[in-house]
């Protein structure tokens, strides 16, 4: 947004939960136990990809991309908020303002391409197991990840660019715990209406059309799953698509109520426990909702303490 009508600008004020300080304690301890879990289940997730042969598929290529994305999304936003409740000083400086804006906006439409990537890959593994490793050759899914990151941050660029280039007019106080797009719109001293639209039109393509290729590739591999005679296999497959599903249903959910829904539906409020719950909850439940119901990841995790203790038995 524009400066040059505040010369002594020296970043913006996160109002964060100061209206409630008395619950500032109390949250700084649980964000920051929430953090410290959701790095140790993605960084696991991340290691025991890269390490257990086991892993080396397409799936488990996407799951270690995944967990990447939500470990740089909590670090873009955790640790300002955490100093942020215990300092006085709750300002974030203009650049790291852009620089969260922009990460944050990449970062969701990334995982909104990435979803429905590992959607199509667990269509083909159902659906057409025979030709599976023909079809997810690792060239392909290198492309699909990239496409998926490029798409992410290459719309982040132009919406990043849009709103904080705005007159800012002396106006400094975000009432949030990060620079996001709907809040930084309303400290502008212009019409954004064209701005929103933008923004409205830029959310529902990264939430409508991979929503609906993810629900088209489900019907599909219901259907098929269906038609397996083996309670055993069918159990196996819907298994392993359940947990993909669980993570879906969780991240769109919280996004189409953070950006689909009229600004006066919810209170500030309540957009910012939404905000907080895709910043911080999503990315722990990922890796939970992937390692508690995969045998695969499990046995891999076992795997990899045992030799732990023989190399420290040896």
């Amino acid at each position: 947004m524009e400066r040059a009508n505040d010369s002594t600008f020296s970043g913006f004020i996160l109002l964060g939960f100061s209206n409630q300080p008395q619950l500032e304690t109390a949250l700084f301890a649980v964000i920051l136990i929430i953090y410290s879990l959701s790095c140790l289940g993605n960084g696991t997730i991340m290691l025991l990809s890269t390490m257990d042969p086991h892993l080396h598929s397409p799936m488990y290529f996407f799951l270690s991309n995944l967990s990447f994305m939500d470990l740089c999304l909590t670090t873009c936003t955790v640790p300002q908020t955490l100093a942020n409740f215990k300092g006085k000083d709750k300002t974030i400086t203009y650049g790291g303002c852009v620089a969260q804006l922009f990460i944050a906006l990449g970062l969701g439409g990334v995982e909104c391409v990435l979803l429905s990537v590992m959607a199509y890959d667990r269509y083909v593994a159902v659906c057409r197991p025979l030709h599976y490793m023909v079809i997810m050759h690792p060239q392909l899914c290198l492309q699909l990840v990239v496409t998926a990151w490029l798409t992410g941050f290459g719309s982040s660029v132009v919406q990043t660019a849009l709103t904080m280039t705005l007159p800012l007019c002396g106006k400094n106080q975000v009432d949030h715990f990060f620079c996001e797009v709907p809040v930084m719109l309303k400290l502008a001293c212009t019409n954004t209406s064209v701005i929103e639209a933008e923004v409205f039109a830029v959310s529902t393509f990264f939430l409508v059309v991979p929503l609906s290729l993810i629900l088209v590739s489900y019907g599909h591999i219901t259907r098929a799953v269906l038609k397996i005679k083996s309670a055993q296999g069918r159990q196996k497959a819907f298994g392993t698509c359940g947990s993909h599903l669980m993570v879906v249903i969780i991240f769109f959910g919280t996004l189409i109520s953070m950006y689909l829904q009229p600004p006066s539906s919810y209170s500030q409020d309540v957009n910012k426990s939404i905000a907080l719950f895709y910043t911080l909850v999503t990315p722990l439940l990922n890796p939970l909702i992937y390692t508690l119901r995969n045998k695969e990841v499990k046995g891999a995790l076992r795997r990899q303490m045992r030799r732990i203790l023989d190399l420290r038995q040896s």
